[in-house]
This record gives structure tokens, C-alpha cells and sequence, in this order.
């Protein structure tokens, strides 16, 4: 009755904003301003701690644009790896989200079905040969992610595209990519070959603006595609035959979908470096959260950043003075939520077909 009257779907709620209106979810807006409010945090425990400790008030302080003693260590030092860390992360969350709506699969994402590695063997075979300059890398990743995803969208294809055949064959795809790119290393320069293998384990030592600026503004451009999609989702997630009755064009918009994701997934890669699992486990923790049909795409985005910055500090300080890479922190949670979902896939058509 009360659905009836409102005209609105159960669980939403009605957002004016000046003069425009929109429809949203109320647990997934809870859902993202916890998540956001846990980044703030999880932002300003990540620029206190590192070799020196620095307060609260002095990183606030600096964030600000205020004076502070430790404005270099802060501002200079720690700022531009956690700003590359959370784009990075967000880009991630968000790539994940739209080729698992795609893929209409839990196991699809950029690292599982050869984005990553496609632009992770682009990049390593430009800094082995050094065909590039260092600067034209992200661009170059972008370029082989798109290339990998063009081979599984063509070996996927049969007369439509088929969700488990698509994610076994980028898992094949991905799997020679990887045999490709220790190729590379073993032509290439020693040293290079060397910088190649902690790139590859996704590190974010050393990166700065020069590595966030293309991603930040690929991310901006991407804003508008990015609300399409998430318009778009809802449809998507139909069965083949239901979508198709409702009028939408299943092909053009999937074949949209899986570019900005692949676009989104392989500009990460090129600034940060292959982080696995990130978009894998996101989208998945974002729609636990929510609770909604589609993966929510900001919930994802806030995840992706929160898992990335979360790892980085524990990568810093586990082990200090050592200094792990990020993406062995993702990969030590990731790989064993991967082999849960394998088989929690598998039980559920095991149950279906018996």
C-alpha cells in the first residue's frame, strides 16, 4: 500500500538536491558514508605513521594547506603514494564492478579474465626493452588491456556472449600472458628486469603526482560513463531473454560496460602496478554491504581505496623496516576469498542440476 501511494520501490528514499531529485537506496547510502568516513580515517592513520610518528592535528593541519613542521614528510613524502593508492584502488573497485555486472559472475575481474596481465605485459616489455619513455607507460597499459580483453571478447564469442565461457577463457588468456611477460624479463636488461618484477607485484614505493595525474584525470573523464552505467546496471543484470524484451540492447551495452571497466582497470595498472584481488574482492564486499541487486559502483569505488590504502599501511609496518609490496598484502587475502568463491560457485550448480 504504502508503495502504491509513494510511487517509490521498498527500502529507497526520495534525495532532492536543488531543484533536481533522485531515487536512492537508503542502506546503500548508509553503506557509503561509513565507508567514507572509514577512509577519512584509515587516510590520516596512514600519513601519521611511517618511519616518524606525526600527530593527528599536525596531518590535518597540513591537509589544510596550514603551516606545520612536518609539511615535507607529510605533504612531500606520504601525500602523493596515498593519493596514487586511493585512485588507484577506487579505479579497481569500480573496473571490478562493471565486468562482474558484464560477466554476470562473482569470479570475473580485471586480474582474473587478462586485463590486468594484458597491460601488465605491455608495460613490462616497454621498461625491459625501454621502447617508451617512463612517462607513456600508463598509456601503454591501457593499450594492452584493451588488446587482452579484444582476444577474450573474440575466442568468448558464440553467437552471444556466454558468462562462464567468457571468464575461462580470459583465465586461459591471462595465464599465457603471464608466461609472455617473464619472457620479457628474461630478454630485457638485468636491472630494468629487476625494477619490472617489483612493478609487477604491485608496489606503490616511489609513485607520485607524476603517476596520479593521468590516472585522476581518466577518472574524471570517466565520471559521465560512469553514471550511465550505473543507470545501465539494473538491466544488465537480467537473464538474456528478459533484458532483450524490455527493449535494452544487450551487446552495445555490455561491449560499453566491459570498455570503461577494461579502461579503468588497465590506467590503475600502469600507475600502481598489477595490485591483485583489489577488484576482485571489492564489488563483492560492496554489494554484501548494500544489499542491492546491482553492485553499487560508489560503494565499490570507496571499498576498492579502503582496501588499497588499508594494505599499503600494514605492507609498510608489519615488517619495518622492511617493505612489502602492496600486492602481496592483497594477494594473501585475496587468493584464499578466490578459492572460497570457487567452490562456493560450484556447490551452488552442483545443487542446481542435481
Amino acid at each position: 500500500m504504502s508503495r502504491a501511494v509513494s510511487g517509490r520501490p521498498p527500502g529507497h528514499a526520495l534525495l532532492r538536491i536543488g531543484r533536481g531529485s533522485f531515487l536512492v537506496h537508503r542502506r546503500a547510502l548508509v553503506v557509503v558514508v561509513a565507508l567514507a568516513v572509514l577512509l577519512a580515517a584509515v587516510v590520516v592513520a596512514s600519513l601519521c605513521v611511517g618511519e616518524s610518528l606525526v600527530s593527528p592535528v599536525e596531518v590535518c593541519r597540513v591537509l589544510l594547506g596550514r603551516p606545520s613542521p612536518d609539511r615535507l614528510v607529510v605533504g612531500t613524502l606520504r601525500l602523493p603514494r596515498l593519493v596514487v593508492g586511493l585512485l588507484a584502488g577506487a579505479a579497481f573497485g569500480v573496473a571490478g564492478a562493471l565486468i562482474q555486472t558484464v560477466a554476470r559472475n562473482p569470479l570475473a575481474s580485471p586480474d582474473v579474465i587478462g586485463v590486468t596481465h594484458g597491460a601488465g605485459a605491455a608495460t613490462v616489455a616497454a621498461m625491459s626493452f625501454g621502447v617508451v619513455s617512463h612517462n607513456a607507460l600508463p598509456y601503454l597499459s591501457v593499450g594492452g588491456g584493451l588488446a587482452a580483453t579484444l582476444l577474450v571478447y573474440v575466442f568468448a564469442w558464440r553467437r552471444g556472449l556466454h558468462a562462464s565461457r567468457f571468464v575461462l577463457v580470459g583465465i586461459g588468456i591471462s595465464v599465457a600472458l603471464g608466461s609472455l611477460t617473464q619472457l620479457f624479463l628474461t630478454k630485457g636488461d638485468y636491472l630494468v628486469a629487476q625494477q619490472a618484477k617489483v612493478w609487477l607485484t604491485g608496489s606503490l614505493n616511489g609513485r607520485g603526482y607524476d603517476q596520479a595525474a593521468p590516472l585522476a584525470l581518466v577518472l574524471l573523464l570517466a565520471l559521465p560513463a560512469a553514471l550511465w552505467a550505473g543507470r545501465t546496471q539494473r538491466s544488465v543484470s537480467f537473464d538474456d531473454d528478459t533484458a532483450t524484451a524490455l527493449g535494452v540492447r544487450l551487446d552495445q551495452v555490455r561491449l560499453g560496460l566491459a570498455a570503461l571497466g577494461v579502461v579503468l582497470a588497465s590506467v590503475a595498472t600502469g600507475a600502481a602496478g598489477p595490485i591483485d584481488f583489489v577488484a576482485l574482492v571489492a564489488p563483492q564486499i560492496a554489494r554484501r554491504l548494500t544489499r542491492t541487486i546491482q553492485i553499487p559502483l560508489l560503494s565499490s569505488a570507496l571499498t576498492g581505496a579502503l582496501v588499497v590504502v588499508v594494505a599499503d599501511l600494514l605492507a609498510r609496518r608489519l615488517f619495518a623496516p622492511i617493505e612489502l609490496p602492496v600486492g602481496v598484502l592483497t594477494a594473501v587475502v585475496g587468493a584464499p576469498y578466490l578459492m572460497w568463491l570457487i567452490v562456493r560457485t560450484r556447490s551452488r550448480s552442483g545443487g542446481t542440476t542435481s
